[in-house]
């Protein structure tokens, strides 16, 4: 398992990648799953992946080498792709193509692999608009829009509610990278199979350009921010009001408490 966030507001985009892989509680590796893609002045392209490994690997390695879809001359790449959404239809194509390709012929054997997996791309190309897509592992895939300004794809259930309650497309773009980060922090309380280093790249709006970092567990700001997180949840639990219908003092004692003499 792993989780990817992909957030897009107003001043740009910002996208974090674990990097922990698991056969099973004995085989934990580390592989990198947010890849970038850039020419200075031109595009910067990031893709971060989930789900079965090898699918997502021989896909970008498609993609690579050139994918030909049914309305195009010949092979394209990222690098050739000329609108983020052509991306997008690029990326899709090459995922549904490997899923495929190991469920040709459907057999018992092939039906019991675990092919699920799926991909975000986010970043701009010049002369169009930044965006952030969510490409599912059948090939199609939806677009991020301002109504929810971030996508998860992995284990996102852990790091979704503080994204919910104070991500917003006028978020400030280092404010966005803060949120990402709790967000992690928070899953990776809750699920083993989530872990660090994290990748990130930060690519701010008509820019053209990234700036990519590795957080390990020693980072000292992503310790510290989640030793305040803790501290700041804490302090707001204390600072709530007690039921005001919960009258301890007062209340029966369960049944199974009573003593009959």
């Amino acid at each position: 398992m792993t989780y990817c966030v992909g957030m897009l507001v107003d001043e740009g985009l910002a996208m974090i990648a674990d990097t922990r892989t698991n056969a099973g509680v004995d085989n934990i590796s580390s592989y990198r799953k947010l890849h970038v893609f850039k020419t200075p002045g031109e595009r910067v392209l990031a893709v971060a992946t989930a789900g079965n490994l090898s699918v997502t690997q021989t896909a970008l390695s498609m993609v690579g080498e050139g994918v030909t879809l049914p309305d195009s001359a010949g092979p394209e790449t990222l690098e050739t792709a000329p609108t983020l959404f052509r991306a997008a239809q690029i990326l899709g194509h090459a995922l549904a193509s490997v899923r495929a390709s190991i469920n040709t012929p459907p057999t018992p054997t092939a039906d019991g692999l675990n092919v699920t997996a799926s991909m975000l791309l986010g970043g701009q190309i010049a002369g169009g608009k930044m965006g952030l897509y969510l490409i599912y592992g059948q090939g199609n895939f939806i677009e991020c829009g301002p109504d929810t300004p971030y996508l998860q794809i992995g284990e996102l259930k852990y790091g979704k509610p503080i994204l919910d309650r104070a991500l917003r497309p006028n978020t400030p773009l280092s404010e966005a990278v803060k949120l990402g980060l709790i967000s992690f922090d928070s899953t990776i309380r809750s699920n083993i199979a989530v872990g660090p280093p994290f990748d990130l790249i930060v690519v701010p709006r008509d820019r053209l350009t990234g700036m990519e970092r590795r957080i390990d567990a020693d980072d000292p700001y992503f310790r510290d921010l989640g030793r305040r997180w803790s501290e700041a949840l804490a302090a707001a639990h204390r600072a709530m009001p007690d039921p005001t219908w919960l009258d301890l003092e007062t209340s029966p004692p369960p049944r199974s408490m009573i003593i009959v003499s």
